[in-house]
């Protein structure tokens, strides 16, 4: 197999599904064995100062080896895979020169892989593609942005004819829990702006996410034995979906796409006494932002007054749409478009319809676009990711080093 392949199928059999609930750091203890792992193969390619520090994180450096000064810049991903399915004995499949047929993920269960439900599969015929079991999410998602950093890192070691400046590489723990960043070393990392490679389609360039807020409403009921709770009886769950009915039909993640927000009911729990509720918020413009969380909040207010039981608000913002931060040093991101041209790819700028370790970044001071790592349906059964998309996207990171060594 191709170096980006192997260390790809070999890192998606590690189990590092975080998980919110656990309140430590990292959240899983297999992102702190994968943290090892990483460090140890770092150090074997010849990467320096190598290390893992008190919260999982794996930091490494190439020295520059160009004649003429030129900034330091990074590259990051993250470590973990999403909680939305398990990411608990991955079996990576290779189907060898897709044909645009429908691909047979699990026989037994009968779920299948087809271009009828994601067409973009027809852009990939004739090359291989990496996909599940059937059982499981990929973990393309971040660990095909790992293998490819860490595979155009061993390339630039060997190849020293390319020259390039500093390069600073993080791998980072509970991204997808939106903690990947809070213990993050700037200093250390040392560079003046960096890229993440996190998701997407080969080419995608992202320079803007969603503004992010995550609502979490607790409903008060009033319980009764059944035969007896006439006009006495609130049941809470009845009053959750009540509320939940009254939000925008139409603002939901089913009914969306490009720069259109929604509020995305993702978890409910309830009984007659007591039902949580927790909804994340999102859009790309601030005004729109700041109404969504309006809605929700005189929501609270109404349904607490029209049952005379509280409903219970905890609202806090997630992340911020870190396009302002992008906007006064958008020669980083034109340095990732001419390194795209220069090797046949079109760029493709979109906006980011989740969030990202760059966008809390670039508001510590850190400008990080985002660059595709290739894979498709992130967080699911039906995530895949063809190879010749990682391949080129090693390509597209030493083309990056070495234009910036030229700065």
């Amino acid at each position: 197999m191709l170096p980006v392949v192997e260390r790809f199928i070999r890192y998606a059999k590690i189990h590092t599904e975080s998980d919110r609930e656990t309140g430590l750091v990292p959240s899983t203890p297999g992102q702190l064995q994968f943290a090892y792992l990483l460090c140890e193969e770092m150090q074997q390619i010849g990467m320096q100062d190598v290390a893992v520090d008190d919260y999982g994180y794996v930091m490494g450096f190439l020295p520059a080896n160009a004649d003429r000064e030129s900034p330091s810049i990074g590259f990051i991903a993250h470590m973990d895979t999403s909680p939305d399915m398990t990411g608990k004995h991955v079996k990576p499949q290779i189907i060898e020169n897709y044909r645009g047929n429908d691909v047979l993920l699990n026989k037994e269960k009968g779920f299948t892989l087809s271009p009828d439900d994601f067409p973009e599969l027809m852009n990939y015929v004739g090359t291989d593609l990496i996909v599940t079991d059937g059982n499981t999410l990929l973990g393309a998602d971040d660990k095909a942005g790992i293998a490819e950093i860490l595979t155009a890192m061993e390339y630039l070691i060997q190849h020293p004819e390319i020259k390039h400046g500093r390069i600073a590489v993080c791998f980072t723990p509970d991204e997808e829990i939106g903690e990947g960043v809070d213990h993050f070393d700037l200093k250390k990392f040392g560079a003046k702006f960096a890229y993440t490679l996190d998701g997407g389609e080969i080419g995608e360039l992202e320079c803007e996410n969603f503004n992010a807020a995550l609502a979490r409403l607790t409903f008060k009921g009033r319980n009764f034995h059944p035969g007896y709770a006439k006009n006495k009886m609130v049941n809470s769950i009845k009053v959750a979906n009540e509320f939940m009915a009254s939000l925008p039909k139409k603002d939901a993640p089913e009914y969306t796409s490009g720069y259109e927000g929604f509020f995305h009911i993702y978890s409910i729990k309830g009984t007659v006494e007591e039902t949580l509720l927790e909804i994340l918020i999102r859009d790309f413009d601030k005004k729109r932002f700041e109404w969504r969380k309006d809605v929700i909040e005189n929501g609270v207010r109404e349904y607490s007054k029209k049952y005379d039981l509280p409903v219970l608000l905890e609202m806090k913002d997630q992340y911020a749409n870190m396009k302002e931060c992008l906007e006064p040093v958008r020669y980083i991101v034109e340095i990732a478009k001419q390194a795209m041209a220069e090797l046949g790819i079109k760029p493709l700028i979109v906006p980011i319809r989740g969030g990202t370790n760059g966008s809390k970044l670039s508001f510590m001071g850190l400008p990080t676009p985002n660059l595709s790592n290739g894979a498709h349906n992130g967080h699911g059964r039906y995530e895949y990711i063809p190879v010749s998309s990682m391949e080129k996207i090693v390509n597209v990171i030493v083309k990056i080093s070495e234009l910036c060594a030229k700065m």
